[in-house]
């Protein structure tokens, strides 16, 4: 007898043997046939979903659930335009905070909408003897006052209290760490946002170290989630790179660094797993950090790395040697030479071809850079959703000739290189309905168009959400497409993205998101 049977509806599977069914069956949270191979079998549930169509669930292989989960919990200065509104804002937040010297996060920080950046000294006008802390929308940059720059090391460069990259990373660890329960009930409640836009699975960008993990032990606030039962949602967690030590292994395994006991990519289970190794080269586009070959127009620098390239590079080499898979953050152009290097290198030292290493976010990837990740095997993990609500600025810092190269679709995919859609979630929108329209039709929220050559189809889109989301992750035996076998994760909605209007796939209704066979519904 079968679980549950879904009917009467129109089940887009994204598996070519049997691309559209009208029945599926489940049993204990996998999939055990579609159409007439399930219509005659009994069932304890029978579920007419009246001609809704059926998508696998959708992967987001790019997110930061802690960080989103704090962040919708702390007050925000968003959509602040005004300096005094912003001060007022975070003098309301410091004078909630009853105990002198206590830390006062403030979020939505975007110096684009401000015309430049706080100072220090503005913000010590109203902080009332806090420490105050502005997180960039970024995550690449902060903004902090005097009481939190007197604690920092001499050396630390700052500009009148703003922070970027590394230097960020500092003050960040004056007040780490969260504690578990804090940082698993932020992530609980990023995960049910995940579930009320059909996604099913995600990936964590880095836990335990880097620019935005929470706590050396940061894993553990996920297992005390599993444990409790509380994981909405499917998680692979990417270890932040500056995790790995120095090791003494045996010779033959040729493992120069690692986590303590030798862990790396796929240890875990169905719910809860590692991932790739997460690595930064660079910055970002909106904390004008991204490394460029060129500046950013109008400007006269071109971003930064992480660190030295030679230090960066060695550790990606020395990750692969571990046996890890790669997530190599590299928006710029530069920095995706850096990461290309590397990953090159680190082949060539130990071939590795079902690695399956994947380069994070690739912002601006020139023409002659397309050949080099289909021959290396490397995936895009982008986010449309970056063009669709920033696409007008980002499109006027890289200028007329380069705007086409950001976040591309259509070249990656005519080089035969795996395109992986995903949100970067808080950083922005994390709607995969509203990435997949900006992929088909690359339009800005402001109706601009944005490198519209790179436009894909809609199928191609749903296939980066689905069954490339599942590859990117070492899921594709079990996930992507709704193929007997594979895990019964799946989301209903309330219309076909491949029928409607294209300016419509961003406000198609989830109506239900299926988890291990089991409902989570969206609507009341």
């Amino acid at each position: 007898m079968l679980c549950t049977r879904l009917t009467n509806a129109r089940i887009l599977t994204m598996d070519p043997d049997h691309p559209v069914a009208h029945d599926l069956g489940i049993w204990r949270g996998r999939i055990v046939g579609l159409d007439e191979a399930v219509t005659s079998l009994p069932a304890r549930e029978v579920v007419d979903l009246q001609g809704a169509t059926v998508l696998p669930g959708f992967i987001d292989s790019h997110v930061h659930l802690a960080w989103a989960g704090l962040k919708a919990d702390t007050p925000s200065i968003a959509p602040c335009e005004r300096i005094e509104d912003v001060l007022a804002v975070i003098e309301e937040a410091a004078a909630r905070k009853g105990e002198p010297g206590a830390w006062v996060d403030v979020a939505g920080y975007d110096q684009r909408a401000l015309g430049r950046h706080l100072t220090a000294a503005e913000i010590d006008r109203v902080s009332q003897g806090r420490k105050i802390f502005l997180m960039h929308d970024s995550g690449h940059a902060c903004v902090v006052n005097s009481a939190v720059l007197d604690l920092l090391p001499a050396e630390v460069p700052h500009q009148d209290g703003f922070l970027a990259e590394s230097a960020m990373t500092a003050v960040r660890r004056l007040r780490l760490p969260y504690s578990q329960e804090e940082l698993a009930d932020a992530i609980e409640r990023a995960g049910r946002g995940c579930l009320a836009e059909g996604i099913t699975a995600c990936a964590e960008a880095g836990i335990g170290g880097g620019l935005l993990g929470h706590s050396p032990v940061e894993l553990g606030a996920y297992q005390l989630l599993r444990d409790r039962g509380r994981l909405p949602l499917r998680v692979q967690l990417m270890a932040a790179g500056d995790t790995l030590r120095p090791r003494v292994a045996h010779r033959d395994d040729g493992i120069p660094r690692a986590l303590d006991l030798g862990l790396r990519t796929g240890f875990g289970d169905d719910w809860l797993s590692l991932g790739a190794l997460k690595i930064y080269t660079d910055g970002g586009m909106m904390a004008r950090t991204a490394a460029l070959t060129e500046p950013y127009e109008g400007m006269s620098h071109t971003g930064q790395f992480q660190d030295e390239p030679e230090r960066i590079a060695d550790l990606v080499v020395d990750g692969h040697l571990a046996g890890w898979q790669l997530a190599v953050h590299a928006i710029g152009d530069r920095a995706a030479d850096l990461a290309l290097d590397a990953l090159e290198r680190a082949q060539r030292l130990r071939p590795r071809p079902t690695a399956r290493h994947r380069v994070e976010h690739a912002g601006l990837i020139r023409p002659d850079q397309l050949p080099r990740f289909a021959r290396l095997g490397v995936s895009a993990v982008v986010q449309p959703n970056f063009l669709r609500y920033f696409g007008d600025d980002y499109a006027d810092v890289m200028g007329e000739r380069r705007a086409p190269w950001m976040y591309r679709g259509r070249g990656f995919l005519d080089h035969g290189v795996t395109l992986v859609g995903s949100s970067d979630r808080p950083v922005t929108d994390g709607s995969p309905l509203r990435a997949i329209q900006f992929m088909v039709e690359r339009a800005s929220t402001s109706g601009r168009a944005i490198g519209p050559d790179e436009a894909v189809t809609v199928d191609e889109a749903l296939h980066a959400y689905t069954v490339a989301g599942a590859y990117a992750c070492h899921w594709d035996d079990s996930a992507g497409s709704l193929t007997p076998g594979k895990r019964a994760d799946l989301v209903v909605l309330g219309d076909d993205p491949r029928t409607v209007d294209t300016s419509r796939i961003g406000d198609i209704e989830v109506v239900a998101t299926y988890v291990d066979g089991r409902t989570e519904p969206v609507k009341e």
